[in-house]
């Protein structure tokens, strides 16, 4: 029996799934490749040496069609889970077979052959994945594979990385010792490895520098808060043909932006990186600002100025009350003045925070004033003492609400001095004229926040992504206002479902929130969507080609080795697996992007099945190879009590991990019941 159900797809992206027959009908064909090209290896080595092949079937269960040429079957069995190669003498179902003394009086029975003529069949089968796998890798590389460079988008708030201080444009060139050629080494550097990660890189402005991180562990698997760069290249919203501007945005609203455009100057200034643009739609955040794009192919290219209008924040009027300081970027401002986390700011230059400030306010209060010394009072408990402290400090020039939020509690963050915190669901203060005036009174709870799109108003590509986006307070996550407030400057054609608390009794208020003419505050994105950027790998000749295929094919071995032992030590949840509609769906993934994605993503699962297969798990080829192993070393047999007890615990094993995976494909990984 062979193995193909389990994929060990850590490494992997499932949101942009192709939708087209044709694609479909290459992911057949690919998978039906890696499973036939093992089980031909098994099926020439067993002919080779002699040995009578009942049937050579791809698939498991009952046979949909066959045909017997000579004295072989060859089926398609109904259950596309791998395969097997039926030998006299050797067989899963009924290992007895491999001590029968009447069997092995056959010549042409498998255990009537010498150890090591056994050892070649059973080794044939990832013999031949690996080599499979190298061609795979070969023609892909040679073909022009599409990676990602190890440069680091968007920094989440308070993970590792934004502690860390790294930030939007910065290149990692190694971790851990080994070198990151593209993001996926990142990815596989701090999920597959136990301990503190060492890394080291290139800032965007070009100073080297090298860090020790504690890897977050809070989900799934261990990471340091990080996600891919972005080009300044548009893409399409959700589907192929759809905008590339956010409804509702100013971005959306100046019209005339297509997919495939690309960002080549902004204010009259040229941009080279995403880094740049980021920088420079935040100084002039509050001006409007026109960008320049590039259009058509190299030979017909043509340029377009378009001025889009400043994205003023969409509030309700509502300032809520400051959680404690959650996180503390060394080095920062707020860290040389000894803050940290647990600490509560209560005053800014003499303002309280949340009645004469708000929370929301403070990453744009500090950019304004930074090389200016601004103080801070805070509280903090000292031997079970609440103490009044005051921190005078020098902002930095950077903007706020441009570190990536996640939706599961993150911070606010304020880059100009290090600090992250919550927001509490409290209201302090209702704004006068507001959206909330005279619908939520001061001192009131907000339960729960929804974000709907009113009736008939056109989807903006955020339900696909986030499903209903609804946030509601727990004991267990009980922040829900910063990352609701962000998303309501990102999806500007939403309105607001608030469930307010007020002396244990609930009530719901829609609101609309609203820009105010008269605020200084400008959301520093005006609302594009971006590409992710990318390089493209091709090898010159294919004997180059072939050195890249080994090259990948040898980290892929290893990656597949540190994602077993992860999951042993619970570095790596098991959650983390896909099954065969995993499989399915990333290889559907790989060839709606091209020829050459889905080749390298048979050639990763190639080795991958290679390595499995010859896991010492019996039924597994390598559970076959250990008492192979055992005979070539004792000069006899295993018994049969032990080969029966071991193949049938083997096969317990091997269903068991096929139900885990399936349910985690169907309930798991599609967002059902957990």
């Amino acid at each position: 029996m062979d193995l193909i159900a389990v994929g060990l797809l850590a490494a992997f992206d499932f949101s942009k799934l192709g939708a087209t027959a044709l694609s479909w009908l290459w992911v057949a064909i690919g998978l039906g490749l890696v499973i036939f090209f093992h089980e031909l290896g098994h099926f020439a080595v067993a002919k080779w040496c002699g040995v009578f092949v009942e049937r050579f079937s791809i698939g498991f269960g009952p046979i949909l069609w066959s045909f017997k040429k000579g004295d072989t079957e060859y089926a398609l069995s109904a259950i596309p889970f791998g395969g097997y190669v039926k030998m006299l003498g050797q067989d899963d179902i009924d290992p007895s077979q491999l001590s029968s003394e009447e069997i092995a009086e056959d010549p042409r029975s498998y255990s009537a052959k010498p150890v090591w003529q056994r050892m070649a069949i059973i080794s044939a089968g990832v013999i031949m994945n690996i080599l499979t796998g190298l061609v795979f890798f070969a023609i892909a590389f040679k073909s022009g594979v599409q990676t990602r460079p190890a440069r680091l988008g968007p920094i989440v708030v308070g993970k590792p990385a934004w502690k860390a201080g790294l930030q939007t444009g910065d290149l990692l060139t190694r971790i851990n010792g080994r070198e990151c050629s593209d993001f996926g080494d990142i990815m596989h550097g701090v999920a597959l490895t136990g301990g503190d990660v060492e890394i080291e890189g290139i800032y965007r402005d070009g100073r080297t520098f090298k860090k020790t991180l504690t890897p977050d562990r809070s989900d799934t698997r261990r990471m340091i808060g990080v996600a891919p760069a972005w080009d300044l290249r548009l893409t399409a919203l959700g589907e192929e043909n759809g905008p590339c501007t956010l409804p509702g945005t100013p971005a959306a609203e100046a019209g005339g932006f297509q997919p495939k455009d690309r960002i080549v100057e902004v204010g009259g200034q040229p941009v080279k990186s995403f880094a740049e643009l980021q920088t420079l739609m935040s100084e002039h955040r509050a001006e409007e600002l026109e960008f320049v794009v590039e259009r058509g192919p190299p030979e017909k290219r043509e340029r377009i100025a378009i001025p889009v209008a400043p994205n003023r924040f969409r509030r309700l009027g509502l300032s809520m009350d400051i959680e404690k300081i959650s996180a503390i970027e060394t080095d920062s401002p707020a860290d040389q003045v000894q803050l940290k986390p647990g600490d509560k700011i209560a005053k800014v230059d003499g303002q309280e925070v949340g009645k004469e400030i708000d929370p929301v306010e403070l990453p744009d209060y500090f950019q304004s004033r930074h090389g200016q010394i601004v103080a801070i009072e805070y509280t903090r408990e000292i031997e079970g003492t609440k103490k009044t402290l005051i921190a005078n400090l020098t902002p930095r020039n950077r903007t706020g609400w441009t570190d990536r939020f996640e939706l599961k509690g993150s911070p606010l963050s304020v880059p100009s001095i290090g600090v992250a915190y919550h927001i509490t669901s409290r209201v302090l203060k209702v704004q006068s004229n507001s959206p909330a005036d005279g619908k939520i009174a001061a001192d009131e709870t907000i339960a729960a926040i929804e974000l709907f799109l009113p009736k008939d108003a056109k989807d903006d590509g955020f339900t696909a992504a986030f499903g209903a986006m609804k946030f509601e307070a727990t004991d267990k996550q009980p922040h829900i206002w910063a990352q609701a407030f962000w998303l309501m400057q990102m999806a500007p054609t939403r309105h607001v479902r608030l469930t307010v608390s007020s002396n244990d009794v609930k009530r719901i208020e829609v609101l609309e929130p609203a820009r105010d003419p008269n605020s200084p505050l400008f959301f520093p994105d005006r609302g594009f969507v971006f590409d992710d950027e990318f390089t493209i790998q091709r090898a010159d000749t294919f004997g180059k080609a072939l050195a890249m295929a080994a090259d990948r094919a040898r980290s892929t071995g290893v990656e597949i080795y540190l994602t077993l032992r992860s999951l042993v030590r619970r570095d790596l949840s098991f959650k983390e697996l896909h099954g065969p509609i995993g499989i399915a769906k990333v290889a559907h993934q790989f060839a709606s992007q091209g020829i050459s994605p889905l080749l390298l993503f048979l050639g990763f699962l190639s080795v991958n099945l290679a390595v499995l297969n010859f896991l010492p798990i019996p039924v597994l080829d390598g559970g076959h190879m250990v008492f192979l192993c055992w005979e070539a070393v004792t000069r006899k047999r295993p018994s049969e009590r032990v080969l029966i007890g071991a193949t049938y615990c083997g096969m317990a094993f091997v269903l068991g991990l096929m139900v885990l995976v399936i349910y985690l494909d169907l309930f798991v990984h599609t967002g059902g019941p957990k």
